[in-house]
Protein backbone atom coordinates (compact mmCIF):
# COMPACT_ATOMS: atom_id res chain seq x y z
CA UNK A 1 0.00 0.00 0.00
CA UNK A 2 1.76 3.25 -0.71
CA UNK A 3 -1.00 5.64 1.26
CA UNK A 4 -1.89 7.98 -1.26
CA UNK A 5 -5.05 8.28 -3.46
CA UNK A 6 -4.98 5.60 -6.67
CA UNK A 7 -4.25 7.10 -9.56
CA UNK A 8 -7.79 5.84 -11.32
CA UNK A 9 -9.56 7.76 -8.47
CA UNK A 10 -8.43 10.89 -10.01
CA UNK A 11 -10.97 10.27 -13.17
CA UNK A 12 -14.03 9.92 -10.65
CA UNK A 13 -13.21 13.37 -8.89
CA UNK A 14 -13.49 14.87 -12.42
CA UNK A 15 -16.50 13.30 -12.90
CA UNK A 16 -18.18 14.69 -10.49
CA UNK A 17 -16.61 18.03 -11.15
CA UNK A 18 -18.44 17.08 -14.55
CA UNK A 19 -21.87 16.81 -13.09
CA UNK A 20 -21.90 19.37 -10.70
CA UNK A 21 -20.58 21.94 -13.89
CA UNK A 22 -23.87 20.82 -15.53
CA UNK A 23 -25.89 21.47 -12.88
CA UNK A 24 -24.60 24.88 -12.13
CA UNK A 25 -25.21 25.72 -15.89
CA UNK A 26 -28.72 24.53 -15.54
CA UNK A 27 -28.75 21.24 -17.42
CA UNK A 28 -28.43 18.92 -14.60
CA UNK A 29 -26.98 15.61 -16.36
CA UNK A 30 -28.89 13.50 -17.77
CA UNK A 31 -32.59 14.83 -17.48
CA UNK A 32 -31.46 18.37 -18.04
CA UNK A 33 -29.36 17.81 -21.40
CA UNK A 34 -30.12 14.74 -22.64
CA UNK A 35 -33.69 14.67 -22.27
CA UNK A 36 -34.01 17.93 -23.10
CA UNK A 37 -31.84 18.31 -26.37
CA UNK A 38 -32.53 14.42 -27.12
CA UNK A 39 -28.42 14.57 -27.33
CA UNK A 40 -25.73 13.14 -25.53
CA UNK A 41 -22.24 13.42 -24.68
CA UNK A 42 -19.53 10.97 -24.84
CA UNK A 43 -16.07 11.01 -24.09
CA UNK A 44 -13.79 10.83 -26.53
CA UNK A 45 -10.18 11.43 -24.71
CA UNK A 46 -8.90 11.88 -21.36
CA UNK A 47 -5.05 13.40 -20.79
CA UNK A 48 -4.05 12.62 -17.08
CA UNK A 49 -1.14 14.67 -15.51
CA UNK A 50 0.09 13.86 -11.90
CA UNK A 51 2.24 16.19 -10.36
CA UNK A 52 2.04 15.09 -6.86
CA UNK A 53 -0.04 12.75 -4.53
CA UNK A 54 -2.83 12.65 -2.58
CA UNK A 55 -2.85 11.27 0.61
CA UNK A 56 -6.17 9.71 2.89
CA UNK A 57 -7.94 12.06 4.10
CA UNK A 58 -6.49 15.27 2.21
CA UNK A 59 -9.20 17.67 1.65
CA UNK A 60 -9.28 18.45 -2.18
CA UNK A 61 -10.48 21.43 -4.24
CA UNK A 62 -11.51 20.09 -7.94
CA UNK A 63 -11.41 22.76 -10.43
CA UNK A 64 -12.73 22.77 -13.78
CA UNK A 65 -14.05 25.02 -16.76
CA UNK A 66 -13.96 24.87 -20.80
CA UNK A 67 -11.39 25.89 -22.56
CA UNK A 68 -12.81 24.68 -26.16
CA UNK A 69 -15.99 24.62 -27.40
CA UNK A 70 -16.56 23.63 -30.87
CA UNK A 71 -19.35 23.04 -33.41
CA UNK A 72 -19.53 19.19 -31.68
CA UNK A 73 -16.79 18.99 -28.98
CA UNK A 74 -16.01 20.66 -25.77
CA UNK A 75 -12.77 20.83 -24.16
CA UNK A 76 -12.43 20.85 -20.25
CA UNK A 77 -9.59 21.62 -18.48
CA UNK A 78 -9.24 20.39 -14.36
CA UNK A 79 -7.19 20.64 -11.62
CA UNK A 80 -6.99 19.03 -8.34
CA UNK A 81 -5.85 20.50 -5.34
CA UNK A 82 -4.48 19.97 -2.15
CA UNK A 83 -7.17 22.31 -0.29
CA UNK A 84 -5.08 25.53 1.04
CA UNK A 85 -2.35 24.74 -1.09
CA UNK A 86 -1.41 26.75 -4.45
CA UNK A 87 0.48 23.97 -6.56
CA UNK A 88 -1.80 21.28 -8.42
CA UNK A 89 -1.69 17.57 -7.91
CA UNK A 90 -3.29 16.66 -10.78
CA UNK A 91 -4.29 18.22 -14.12
CA UNK A 92 -6.18 17.07 -16.76
CA UNK A 93 -8.09 17.81 -20.00
CA UNK A 94 -11.09 15.91 -20.80
CA UNK A 95 -12.67 16.49 -24.64
CA UNK A 96 -16.11 14.97 -25.06
CA UNK A 97 -18.29 14.44 -28.23
CA UNK A 98 -22.04 15.58 -28.57
CA UNK A 99 -23.97 12.91 -30.72
CA UNK A 100 -27.26 11.37 -30.99
CA UNK A 101 -27.26 8.50 -29.05
CA UNK A 102 -29.12 6.66 -31.40
CA UNK A 103 -26.39 6.99 -34.78
CA UNK A 104 -23.55 7.82 -32.16
CA UNK A 105 -22.64 10.46 -34.53
CA UNK A 106 -21.75 13.45 -34.08
CA UNK A 107 -24.08 16.81 -33.47
CA UNK A 108 -23.93 20.06 -33.25
CA UNK A 109 -24.37 21.91 -29.62
CA UNK A 110 -27.57 22.71 -28.71
CA UNK A 111 -27.45 27.02 -28.57
CA UNK A 112 -28.62 27.12 -25.89
CA UNK A 113 -26.61 24.88 -24.13
CA UNK A 114 -23.84 27.02 -25.53
CA UNK A 115 -25.39 30.19 -24.29
CA UNK A 116 -25.24 28.58 -20.62
CA UNK A 117 -21.16 28.22 -21.03
CA UNK A 118 -20.36 31.01 -22.11
CA UNK A 119 -22.87 32.81 -19.10
CA UNK A 120 -20.82 30.42 -17.19
CA UNK A 121 -17.53 31.11 -17.91
CA UNK A 122 -17.87 34.50 -17.98
CA UNK A 123 -14.88 34.65 -21.09
CA UNK A 124 -16.17 32.55 -24.27
CA UNK A 125 -14.15 29.66 -24.62
CA UNK A 126 -11.95 29.33 -27.95
CA UNK A 127 -13.86 28.16 -30.50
Amino acid sequence: MQKVVFNGHYLTYIDTAVADYWREIGLPYPEGYVERYGNDVFLRKATVEYLGSARYDDQLAIYCRVSRFGRSSMTFLFEIHREGEEAPLVTAELVYVNADPSSMKPVPFPDDMRERVQRYEKVAPQA
